[in-house]
């Protein structure tokens, strides 16, 4: 069974079947000197590419597959669009610029507005980049975790130490969150939706410190999607009541009630948007500090600036460990408390516990 579990978790690395490894070796020295901005910017931002090891001129790449819809389907590799290049495919040409790809002609012309951006069209981009790749890492890591903790249980027990490990977090988030913010009676419905919340957060903040992954978490596209997922959910299933106490509260004079309601309008919206970027900063932060401790050994060269920066960077990276996990609990409580505010019965003086 374990076997299967083990082939179960490496079926995301199918996609290497269309992907390039490369190994690039640069014979410029310009080339092989560190860009300390670019080294940041590469590890924080995504790409179409997975640098695994060295610089980006110099060391294993990933180079992930394009997959583009501009009046057909368009699929090639990413190393094709390397260095300016011009990629000539079924339906059209196409040409990358600061990490976007666009359509242009043969040469690969762009047209530019006054600010330098290029006005060509951008075709449908579905590209495997490599936060699509670590997402999907998280996804079967997670799946093959669980599915191995459900088959460890004997008799509602499990002899799995790591399992033991997961069911606390379980028992902790559903007694000491969900509940005090949900209620007993509600509670069930939510559960799902915070643990998977919980544990896809954690999952990638951790493989985030992993070096050469990427920063999923700290991707603002990413936290904005958990963000608009807690949105729907919390007032897709409000109560009534919620909204009558939102807009018209009761025991408030009618003309402060005219002066509130457009600003708990703002606050619906408010909320969950803290969500996306209260992550998003503190991943993203965490890692940018690592990083520049780590580029300071380049930089200076220096045996006591290395010494100070090794142990500096190990004592960030201790401490983004529980940043790791504070960052996951921090977003399930509060979705948690928004979905809890969002259910209650304000009508009654148990608020329907």
């Amino acid at each position: 069974m374990i076997s299967k579990n083990l082939l179960f978790l490496f079926l995301p690395f199918l996609f290497l079947l269309s992907s390039d490894v490369e190994i690039r070796k640069s014979k410029s020295q310009e080339d092989n000197k560190m860009d300390i901005a670019n080294t940041i910017f590469e590890h924080v931002s995504d790409s179409h590419e997975w640098r695994i090891a060295g610089s980006h001129n110099n060391g294993i790449v990933l180079s992930l597959p394009v997959i583009l819809w501009n009046n057909g389907l368009e699929i090639f590799s990413s190393s094709k669009l390397l260095c300016g290049k011009v990629v000539q495919g079924k339906h059209g040409y196409y040409k990358m610029f600061q990490g976007k790809i666009y359509s242009t002609n043969s040469i690969g012309r762009f047209h530019l507005d006054p600010k330098g951006i290029p006005i060509n069209e951008k075709p449908w981009d579905f590209s495997i980049t490599k936060n699509v790749v670590a997402l999907l890492i998280s996804f079967f890591l997670l799946c093959y975790l669980f599915i191995r903790m459900k088959q460890s249980y004997k008799n509602y027990q499990t002899k799995w130490n790591l399992g033991i490990f997961l069911e606390f977090l379980i028992l902790f988030i559903r007694d000491e969150i969900v509940i005090p913010n949900i209620g007993e009676k509600k509670y069930k419905t939510y559960l799902p939706f915070l643990l998977t919340s919980f544990f896809f957060i954690l999952s990638n903040n951790l493989m985030g410190l992993i070096p050469g992954f990427p920063n999923v978490t700290g991707n603002i596209n990413i936290t904005f999607v958990l963000a608009i997922t807690t949105f729907i959910i919390t007032n897709i299933n409000a109560s009534k009541s919620y909204w009558k106490h939102t807009f018209w509260m009761k025991g408030v004079p009618t003309g402060i009630r005219f002066l509130l309601a457009p600003i708990e309008f703002i606050g619906i919206f408010v909320r969950p948007l803290t969500l996306c970027i209260r992550l998003f900063a503190n991943i993203t932060a965490g890692h940018i500090i690592i990083l520049s401790f780590i580029c300071l050994i380049f930089v200076f060269k220096n045996f006591f600036i290395a010494g100070f920066s090794i142990i500096f960077g190990f004592f960030i990276s201790m401490l983004e460990i529980m940043v790791a996990f504070l960052q996951a609990f921090i977003f399930t409580t509060l979705s948690s408390l928004l979905i809890g505010m969002a259910v209650k019965n304000y009508e009654s003086e148990t608020h329907g516990y």
